[in-house]
């Protein structure tokens, strides 16, 4: 995904024409090549979930074009969405549905019919160093909206990953969450749990609307690579992040542990096994690179100054 690590880090693995070749060498190759979409950048640095929709579908975009200059379109036999789920439990299944639905649109408009596969994983966002044990039933609840938005594919995130590194201990967790599921709940005996929900169906329709207009409009301003070139993505995706981030300093965003109920007694410092929050690394991009941030980092930071 040349184009995702052009967004993450700013730069192309060497350039946008070296790169874009070898997407098409790949598929020249007498071999089953997946392509592969990474849409978890978008949510992590705080997209709302049109943004993050209509973005895959421009991202994907760019890769058709590509494909089809180069007479390989009829090469692709599926693609991969790496999406991140967050905690708005019905409306992160309803994102999962209207993407699958905006992939069969705009895979049609192109004359092709090929699956897309969802990889899922909980949010980054929304976990916290402090009273770190919520964050289980966090990745719990997006686990849930996961399976029964579709995913293909469900990765759990370690409640403890944000500031400690991978341990036998939080990986046993994260993986009995997702047996609980599938053994307890019977998550694996009904392909589509959620099919016939008015409430689910309703938002899902509305999301897919919303998301292919804002795919049209970056379209029709050149596209997902200009609009990244000149910014426009980055700020767009800044402005979500900073009104998410008003509201959960204003409290109507609530992250319990975090922002609210807070264990005074709670002391994190010697905890940390990795740095929690947003590295700096100065360095000269061909573009503005898309950060994650986690929506706590400046409380956290704030509290571990003053222990």
């Amino acid at each position: 995904d040349p184009i995702g690590h052009l967004a993450r880090s700013g730069n192309w693995y060497e350039n946008m024409s070296s790169d874009m070749s070898l997407v098409e060498e790949l598929f020249t190759l007498d071999t089953e090549t997946i392509l592969s979409v990474d849409v978890s950048l978008y949510e992590n640095a705080g997209a709302d979930i049109v943004q993050q929709l209509a973005y895959a579908m421009s991202h994907a975009n760019e890769y058709l074009n590509v494909l089809k200059q180069g007479e390989n379109l009829g090469q692709l036999k599926s693609i991969d969405f790496k999406v991140s789920v967050a905690g708005n439990y019905f409306f992160e299944i309803a994102k999962l549905k209207a993407l699958r639905n905006l992939w069969n649109v705009l895979s049609k408009a192109y004359g092709i019919t090929i699956p897309c596969s969802i990889v899922s994983q909980p949010s980054k966002r929304n976990k916290t160093i402090y009273d770190f044990n919520v964050n289980m039933l966090r990745t719990s609840t997006e686990c849930m909206s996961a399976v029964l938005g579709g995913s293909d594919v469900v990765f759990n995130l370690n409640y403890n990953a944000v500031y400690k590194k991978d341990n036998d201990f939080a990986n046993r967790i994260a993986l009995n969450q997702l047996i609980l599921l599938k053994e307890e709940s019977y998550f694996d005996k009904v392909e589509n749990a959620t099919e016939g929900s008015y409430y689910i169906e309703t938002i899902t329709h509305q999301l897919a609307e919303k998301a292919l207009l804002l795919f049209k409009a970056v379209e029709k301003d050149g596209g997902f690579l200009k609009q990244l070139k000149n910014h426009t993505i980055q700020n767009k995706i800044a402005d979500s992040a900073r009104k998410q981030q008003e509201k959960f300093d204003a409290k109507k965003v609530v992250l319990v542990g975090s922002n609210v109920f807070q264990n005074e007694a709670d002391k994190m410092g010697e905890a940390l096994e990795l740095y929690p929050f947003v590295k700096k690394n100065p360095r000269k991009t061909l573009i503005t690179p898309i950060i994650e941030k986690r929506l706590a980092e400046e409380l956290e930071q704030n509290r571990l100054s003053h222990e």
